[in-house]
């Protein structure tokens, strides 16, 4: 047997097992189409349904396999599937979870047949002076990091403020928050300043969550029997605790400070951190874990600075899915084929948590043929070479799903006299 050959199905087999306790609960068609979807979208780098049904090999018309995804696709993310997922992650996180939420665009200049669609703040085009709105969608994501420190998302929801049932951006938060918590009982959110919000304070208050929050230049902390301005308290100190931290991809030296102070929000005892040394103004981090030792003072810096890492989940979803080029219209198939790509993300998790000497992490590493031996985000790489390894299939996973039936019996006449 070729290598190309052996692989392959070694491949195939990883995908059918991992997307078997997905739809476990799920009928024999729908167990079928998830196999499909995300074996597809691995085999051909894209969510494009036609690119996936060239991949699938399958006998019937092409249009008549895309009108089969797309039917199923319509009727939204099945619940149970859902379920079942997250009780796959729930396996692969630490004891102490870190939950990093974001917010990303979706941008469809030229669309006007999508459900619902609205005006986003176009993320690659803006600059930090000036705003360009497209017509679009939010993405509100929720990742937290697996044991081998890569993000998987247990929340991604696409909505939109033209939707009929819509009421807030900060609902939708919540609601990843509500998730998080009841996965786990008790995690740290990290979240960036556009999440300087006293609602989000209260929230994860009244949830019992610990938090690591970027503040703005406007927030104001009680501080000595008086509220003043977070900038004059940063002003006022200076980093005494040195360490390197990683920044956009370079390596800093900072310095650390802390102060307990209390937020305008609920008035309780928290921490602010203040990093120097990485931006022209000092970053200012908002955190109600304890802090006993420079140490602990150092593992909320790191934590707030891991959050690199769902931006690139972001970036990785995009360009190795074109996440931006679906073209199903309805807004449950859009976060249907989401959820679906989330499964081919997560099963990029599940590879980079395999040891490195395992055969099949060898064998896709070394078909992407990267350029550095190590990274600190391999989903790029994964993605590639196993695309590359299920480009030498010549059947998709539909012979894996053959109808059992019985053996031809012939019918037999008995004369009785």
């Amino acid at each position: 047997m070729l290598n190309s050959t052996s692989n392959t199905y070694t491949l195939k087999r990883e995908i059918l097992n991992f997307t078997n306790k997905i739809s476990k609960k799920l009928s024999k068609p729908d167990k079928k189409f998830t196999a499909d979807m995300t074996y597809g979208m691995l085999a051909s780098d894209s969510c494009l349904l036609t690119d996936i049904v060239d991949c699938l090999h399958e006998d019937s018309k092409k249009v008549n396999s895309v009108e089969r995804l797309t039917r199923h696709l319509n009727k939204g993310t099945p619940v149970k599937a859902l379920s079942a997922y997250l009780s796959v992650i729930r396996k692969w996180i630490p004891d102490e979870p870190v939950i990093h939420i974001d917010d990303s665009d979706i941008v469809k200049p030229d669309g006007y047949k999508f459900e619902a669609l609205g005006i986003v703040r176009d993320g690659s085009k803006s600059t930090d002076t000036k705003n360009i709105y497209e017509k679009g969608y939010h993405v509100t994501e929720a990742c937290v990091m697996t044991q081998s420190r890569h993000p998987v998302s247990i929340f991604s929801e696409i909505h939109s403020s033209q939707e009929k049932n819509f009421t807030s951006i900060n609902d939708v938060t919540f609601s990843a928050m509500e998730r998080g918590a009841a996965m786990f009982g008790r995690a740290t959110f990290v979240m960036d300043r556009g999440y300087d919000d006293n609602k989000m304070f209260l929230k994860l208050d009244e949830l019992e969550q610990d938090y690591v929050i970027r503040l703005t230049a406007r927030r104001k902390l009680y501080f000595h029997g008086k509220w003043i301005p977070a900038t004059q308290l940063r002003n006022q100190r200076k980093g005494k605790i040195k360490t390197p931290l990683v920044y956009k991809g370079k390596s800093h030296d900072a310095y650390l400070s802390h102060v307990k102070v209390q937020i305008t929000a609920s008035r309780k005892d928290i921490y602010l951190v203040l990093v120097y040394g990485i931006t022209e103004h000092p970053m200012m981090l908002a955190t109600n874990k304890e802090i006993k030792s420079k140490e602990d003072v150092i593992k909320v810096a790191k934590t707030y600075f891991s959050r690199w890492r769902i931006e690139e989940y972001f970036r990785c979803k995009k360009q190795m899915f074109h996440f931006e080029n679906f073209r199903v219209r309805k807004l449950a198939a859009i976060n249907a084929l989401n959820f679906y790509i989330t499964l081919c993300m997560a099963f990029l998790a599940h590879i980079s948590m395999k040891p490195e000497t395992n055969a099949l992490k060898v064998s896709i590493i070394q078909k992407a043929d990267p350029v550095k031996k190590k990274v600190h985000f391999c989903y790029y790489r994964l993605a590639k070479g196993i695309s590359g390894i299920l480009s030498y299939a010549k059947e998709g996973v539909r012979l894996w799903f053959r109808t059992k039936r019985p053996s031809y019996r012939q019918l037999c006449l008995k004369l009785v006299v």
